[in-house]
């Protein structure tokens, strides 16, 4: 993980259209603007649409990025925001053909006894879906989500409490269902 020392250098070199920079910037993050955007989307092809999009944004944001917040804040509320507008973008699209997808083996979507957790994750409302994502999958603390989703500290507590007992319940639901 590049600190934050290092990381203004090159964040200074890829604002001036340093590519190299950018990606050396970007390397870390890779791994967790993929989960976030997947699990917002729920679906691969999206999440590499939401993946890209985020890219452009983040490379075209560039200098209009203060560092009032951490720069990894910044480029998740990003990668959230890409995922969020590609799934308002599909709502016209029939069920069965969003969700019809497989993740690659080894993908962690599931848990214990096979239950789904990408299907628990469906039934959570989009907000505090995307406030579980960015906490669990993103790593960010509470402070660095309100300021992600634009809300108070308090809201996004009680987003995340939702979240987990929506999914609690839905892994419970699918169990029962399972035996």
């Amino acid at each position: 993980m590049i600190d934050d020392a290092s990381e203004a250098p090159l964040l200074d070199r890829a604002r001036t259209g340093d590519k190299r920079a950018f990606d050396e910037l970007l390397r870390p993050h890779r791994d967790r603007l993929w989960g976030i955007c997947v699990r917002v989307t729920r679906n691969r092809a999206d999440a590499e649409d939401a993946v890209q999009n985020a890219m452009i944004n983040i490379w075209g944001g560039l200098t209009r990025f203060r560092g009032d917040s951490a720069f990894s804040t910044w480029i998740y509320r990003i990668a959230a925001n890409a995922a969020l507008g590609i799934v308002r973008q599909r709502r016209d699209i029939p069920v069965a053909e969003v969700y019809d997808v497989h993740p690659d083996p080894g993908f962690e979507d599931t848990v214990d006894k096979g239950i789904d957790l990408q299907a628990a994750l469906a039934e959570v409302k989009m907000d505090f879906r995307v406030a579980l994502v960015l906490r669990e999958y993103g790593g960010l603390s509470y402070e660095e989500i309100a300021e992600a989703q634009g809300v108070p500290v308090q809201t996004v507590k009680s987003r995340l409490h939702r979240a987990r007992a929506a999914v609690r319940d839905a892994l419970t639901a699918n169990q029962t269902a399972g035996l």
